[in-house]
C-alpha cells in the first residue's frame, strides 16, 4: 500500500489539503493545529505511507541537504568534523551527503557535480589547494560553500580553520629550549593543502628565529612504516639529540611504528611531536606529544555558518579561527 498511496489520498483521508500534508512532511508544522497534525500522523501510520524522496527533491525550492566533501574520512579528525557538522544539521533539520575526495581534484569535481544534481542547498568542503577551480561552478548554481580545515581564499570565501601556524611556532619554540641538536620534519606534499603549508612554515620559522635549520623529508601519502624506518636509520645519529616533527595526522602512527627500536631513547635523545591522534597517542608507551585541533568545533561552526547563510540570517562570522592546544606527553617531556 505504501507504494501506491499519494499525498492527495493522505490529504483526503485526513480531511485537509495537499499543501498542509506537504508542510507536515517537511516539518513545517509551527502554524498547524495539534488536531490537524494528529489526523495526518494517524493516516500516515495507518497507511504506512513513505514519501518519494526523489519527487520531493525535484519539486522543492530547498532540499535541506548539505553536501560535505572530506579529504580523508578514515582518520578520527575527519570523523569528529563530520560529527560536529551533523549535530548542527540535525538540530536545524538538514541532512548530510558525505563524500571522500582523497584530496584529488577529479574526485572533488565529481562529488560537486553529483551533489549539485541531487539538489544540495550548500557545501562544506575540506578542500585540496586546487579546489578554487570549482568555486565558480558552485556559485553559478546559486549555492553556498564553507571551507573547513583548509581554505582556497582568505578574503573572498567563508571558512573555519585552526591556528596551525601559531600553534606549531609556539610549540617548537618551547621544544627548542630542551637543547636538541638536530631537527627533522616529515610531511606529505605541502602544496596539496594550506594547513600543511602553515604547519611546515611554522616549524621552519621557529627554527630560523633561533638560527637553526631542519632536515625535511616530503613523503608519499601511502608511504609505509618500513620505508620510514629506513629513512630514519640514515638520519638518526648516536648521541645526537634529535626532534622529529610529523606534519600530518595520518603519518604520525606510521612514524611511531618506524621508531620502534628508538622509543627507549624518548625523550632524552629523541623527541617526537605530531598532530591529533589522541585516540592512541595518550595510551602508547611512551605516550606521544601532539598538537590537538578542535575538530568537532570546526565542524560545528562550519555548519552554523552555512545554515546561517542559507537561512539569510547572517548572524555568524563568516571567517573563524579556532585555537589548538598542545597535549604534552612522554615523547618530549
Amino acid at each position: 500500500m505504501s507504494e501506491k498511496i499519494t499525498i492527495k489520498e493522505i490529504a483526503c483521508r485526513a480531511q485537509t489539503s495537499k499543501t498542509t500534508v506537504s508542510f507536515y512532511l517537511n516539518g513545517r508544522t509551527d502554524k498547524m493545529s495539534e488536531e490537524t497534525r494528529q489526523r495526518i500522523a494517524k493516516v500516515i501510520e495507518e497507511t504506512n505511507y513513505r514519501p518519494s524522496v526523489a519527487a520531493r527533491l525535484l519539486n522543492a525550492k530547498e532540499t535541506k541537504l548539505i553536501g560535505v566533501i572530506i579529504g580523508d574520512i578514515t582518520n578520527s579528525f575527519a570523523n569528529q568534523i563530520v560529527k560536529g557538522i551533523d549535530d548542527i544539521a540535525r538540530e536545524k533539520r538538514y541532512q548530510l551527503i558525505v563524500g571522500n575526495s582523497n584530496y584529488i581534484l577529479e574526485n572533488e569535481e565529481d562529488y560537486v557535480n553529483r551533489m549539485l544534481a541531487m539538489g544540495v542547498d550548500g557545501f562544506i568542503v575540506q578542500p585540496s589547494s586546487k579546489f578554487d577551480q570549482l568555486v565558480d561552478k558552485i556559485k553559478n548554481e546559486g549555492k553556498e560553500v564553507v571551507f573547513i580545515d583548509s581554505q582556497v581564499s582568505m578574503d573572498r570565501e567563508k571558512w573555519v580553520k585552526t591556528n596551525n601556524y601559531e600553534a606549531v611556532l609556539e610549540a617548537s619554540e618551547m621544544l627548542m629550549e630542551k637543547g636538541y641538536d638536530e631537527y627533522i620534519m616529515i610531511t606529505a606534499d605541502p602544496s596539496v593543502l594550506s594547513t600543511r603549508k602553515e604547519r611546515a612554515t611554522g616549524f621552519i620559522d621557529a627554527l630560523q628565529l633561533k638560527g637553526k635549520q631542519c632536515i625535511t623529508h616530503v613523503v608519499d601519502g601511502d608511504v609505509e612504516s618500513e620505508a620510514l624506518t629506513e629513512m630514519l636509520n640514515k638520519e638518526l645519529k648516536f648521541g645526537t639529540r634529535t626532534l622529529i616533527f610529523v606534519v600530518n595526522c595520518f603519518l604520525l602512527p606510521r612514524v611511531y611504528v618506524a621508531l620502534k627500536n628508538y622509543r627507549n631513547l624518548m625523550p632524552h635523545t629523541i623527541g617526537l611531536i605530531g598532530f591529533d591522534n589522541t585516540e592512541w597517542s595518550n595510551f602508547s608507551s611512551p605516550t606521544v606529544t601532539t598538537i590537538v585541533q578542535p575538530a568537532y568545533d570546526e565542524g560545528h561552526q562550519a555548519a552554523k555558518i552555512l545554515i546561517d547563510s542559507l537561512e539569510g540570517k547572517h548572524e555568524e562570522a563568516p571567517n573563524q579561527i579556532l585555537k589548538c592546544n598542545v597535549n604534552w606527553c612522554e615523547s618530549t617531556n
